[in-house]
């Protein structure tokens, strides 16, 4: 991880993942959310204010000292202990079924082994444990996908390597997940080449 991704990607990131309109969203996808939780990608913590209360403690996987650094503010109100359990998306440092759930927001563009990564998910969570995810992706217009090829190289370079063109419920279905529950749309007030989103909750199949 180079200067750039260390120092400048989790500011950059702490805003645009900060900003009002993911609010509710980030409020739908923690509903439901209970007992042991493990989350990846945590960035700066803007999840915090949306664990419903059924929350025992959260497990967070993020690699950024400086995202976790920037967290500390929403961490010192929460009333759910959260704790930095690990760096790796891609390799989780928990024995086999250790959670009830799992929640990732706008992570799965960015790990550079996603089916790796989502194949942890599926190895920690217990049976019948929930993968909650809001994501952006692939659109469902052509006309749409071909501004996300144009402009994914770009995305990537500033973005710390987030992708425009993952296809989230293949790649969710694709490492053993079942999708009980899905919604994709375009995100209000982004442009569709980035607001093309996808939320929803899976289950190992």
């Amino acid at each position: 991880m180079g200067w750039y991704e260390k120092h400048v990607v989790p500011r950059i990131v702490d805003q645009a993942c900060g900003i009002k309109l993911t609010q509710p969203l980030r409020q739908r996808v923690c509903a439901g959310l209970t007992g042991e939780v493990v989350e990846i990608g945590f960035g700066s913590g803007h999840n915090v204010p949306h664990y419903p209360p059924g929350i025992a403690r959260v497990a967070a996987v993020e690699p950024a000292d400086l995202g976790w650094k920037l967290a500390g503010k929403r961490l010192a109100g929460s009333g759910v202990p959260v704790h930095r359990s690990g760096l790796d998306g891609q390799s989780l440092p928990f024995p086999d079924q250790s959670f009830d759930a799992a929640l990732s927001t706008w992570t799965l563009c960015t790990i550079p082994d996603v089916a790796a990564a989502l194949r942890e998910v599926r190895r920690v969570l217990k049976p019948g444990g929930t993968f909650h995810f809001v994501e952006h992706g692939l659109a469902p217009e052509e006309t749409v996908r071909r501004w996300q090829r144009r402009l994914e190289p770009i995305q990537k370079r500033l973005f710390g390597g987030c992708h425009l063109t993952r296809p989230v419920v293949d790649m969710v279905t694709g490492a053993g997940f079942t999708v009980t529950e899905v919604d994709a749309f375009y995100e209000q007030g982004v442009p569709k080449p980035v607001g093309a989103t996808t939320l929803g909750a899976a289950v190992p199949a």
